[in-house]
Parts: structure tokens; sequence; C-alpha cells
């Protein structure tokens, strides 16, 4: 199976990842959209918001968080993946198991986003490899229910960029296209607060590895530590949106390929915005170091680099939405 989607590129700013998680269980918002109607809708309105890939879900990643069978993710995430499938709505599937990425990548979904970065998994490589589809590659120190007790560097943002320069490595040799590949820092796995905003204050370390950069911030813990208030008890999680648009910004300004985010209005705001004051600048005005390094002037998003994306703006897809249609 070939998968024709390459990775989304728009023209003017980073790429903004919709998070819908099918299951009972995510920190922020398990239960929410865990049956196949509110998944839908749900998926439906991130792509109206201007979503780029809507990233379905069907197993939580949170600290302390247990294990989820390949057969019972493909019951949650592959009915919603069709029906927004149905629609065009452009998906990547959240999942460490490749018969979850093979069986989602049949019924639409067209990107692997593995927060294992290959290593729950063996035959993950074989399954990108064989479709031939992007494939994010997130830096990762073991399970969930563990990573807390791995969480020790004598110096982070290094030993993440050789932990991921280690993965891509592999991913090569087992015939992945090195092209379709994206990296994510795993801001929250194996990582205390003070990590996460060490690998975000030198997110152009990154850039050395050569490939996309994508950040997952959204309503983590880190922020919520950030923003304690005047006795350390750390920001509610329905109370970090603007936080998480801040590192939008910041991630954006940095030139990362993308950001994965529960809300993506607000963040695809941001990136707007910061695209517009390096374009004023005389910068570039798409991605900067960290894409624009990897990505060159190759095809990728169903255009060549410096065009636009498929599926219309955000305005364009809502209205299509109205009229119970698609692009």
């Amino acid at each position: 199976m070939t998968i024709a989607m390459a990775l989304p590129r728009p023209a003017d700013r980073l790429v903004v990842i919709g998070v819908l998680n099918v299951t009972p269980d995510s920190f922020s918002d398990g239960g929410r959209h865990d049956s196949p109607a509110t998944a839908l809708r749900r998926g439906r309105e991130l792509w109206a918001q201007g979503a780029d890939l809507v990233d379905v879900g069907g197993e939580s990643t949170r600290p302390g968080a247990g294990p989820v069978d390949a057969a019972e993710q493909i019951r949650r995430v592959c009915p919603v993946i069709e029906a927004l499938a149905a629609l065009g709505v452009p998906m990547s599937v959240d999942t460490t198991r490749a018969a979850v990425a093979a069986a989602a990548l049949a019924a639409g979904a067209s990107v692997i986003n593995d927060a294992s970065g290959g290593l729950a998994d063996p035959d993950m490589a074989r399954v990108a490899s064989d479709a031939g589809c992007p494939w994010i590659l997130t830096h990762w120190r073991g399970p969930s229910v563990a990573m807390a007790a791995s969480a020790r560097y004598r110096d982070v943002v290094a030993e993440v960029a050789q932990e991921l320069t280690e993965r891509v490595a592999a991913a090569e040799r087992a015939g992945v296209d090195p092209g379709q590949l994206v990296i994510d820092p795993g801001l929250g796995f194996a990582k205390r607060p003070e990590h996460d905003l060490a690998l975000l204050r030198q997110l152009g370390r990154l850039a050395d590895l050569g490939l996309p950069v994508l950040v997952g911030a959204s309503r983590k813990s880190f922020l919520g530590a950030a923003l304690a208030d005047a006795t350390g008890a750390p920001r509610p999680v329905d109370r970090r949106e603007a936080a998480t648009v801040a590192v939008t910004a910041h991630a954006a300004a940095a030139g990362a390929w993308g950001v994965r985010v529960h809300e993506v209005a607000a963040s695809l705001d941001a990136a707007r915005v910061i695209a517009a004051i390096r374009a004023a600048d005389g910068g570039a005005a798409s991605g900067g170091a960290l894409a624009g390094r990897a990505l060159g002037g190759r095809a990728v998003g169903g255009r060549a680099a410096g065009g636009g994306t498929g599926g219309g703006t955000g305005a364009e897809r809502a209205g299509a939405e109205r009229a119970g249609t698609t692009r």
C-alpha cells in the first residue's frame, strides 16, 4: 500500500495539527470524544478551524497511562478515520503499534505519528516504508507508565538530539525515505518542566538533524508549572490555552515545521501573525531554518514547497461544512 500524501507545508506559516483523542482517559480531553459520533463532530470542527491534519489517537500517552491493545485501538480509531476520510479530512494516526498504523492507513489516514519514535514496535518501520507515508518520530524513553523515572539528563538538548538521530538512522536503515520523516522532541515524555523549557529555548539546535521539527506542547504540565499560583499550585489543564498559543508563536518564530494542539483557531492565528512579522522584516515567510533546511524545494502536501496546502482555508472549509460538502 502506498500513501499519496506527503507532508503538508503551507507557504506562509507553520503547520497546525489538531488533536482528536478517541479515548476515555487522555489528560486533557479524555472521554469527550470517545464515541464515533462525538469524535466525528470534533474532527469536523478541527478541520473547519483550519487544521492541516487531524491527529486521531486511541491510546492515551499521558504520564502513568497503561497500554491499550491494538485491537481496541483499531476499534476506537478506524470508524472515525473512515468517516472523516469520506469528508476529505487529512489525518494522521497517533499510535505506537504497527498493526494500528496499518489499519488506520487503510482506513484513510496518511501520516503516522509515533510517540515512541519506532521503539515500541519494531514492525512500525516496515509499515511506514511499505506505505511510503510521512512518519513523525517522537523522542521516547519508555512506556508512559514508567517514563518519569527516565527523566535524567546532563544536557537534555544534546541527549534528545542524539537519541532522535539514532531513531532517524534506524528508520533510514529500514528503508524509510528520509524526506518523509519529522522529528518531535517529545515535550512531557520522560521530561521534567525544566527539560521541556530548555528544549523550547534551544529548538534551533535540532536543526542540525536536518529534518522538519514538530512541537507538541498543548496544555502540558510544564505550562501549568510555569503558570503556578502564589501557593505553587499548577494552572489547571483547562486554563492553559493561552500558554499553548504562546508556545505556538515561539515555535513559529524559531522556524519549527509544525505544532500539535487541542484548539486550532488561536494557534493558527498566532502562526499567521508570526509569518506576517517575518515577511515584513524580510525574513523567510514560511518555516525558517528548521523546516526550510529539511524540505528545500521538494514537493510536499500535494504541491511544491512554497505553494499552498490542500483543503482550502479555514473559512472555506467552514463554508463547505455548512453546505454539507467538502473540498
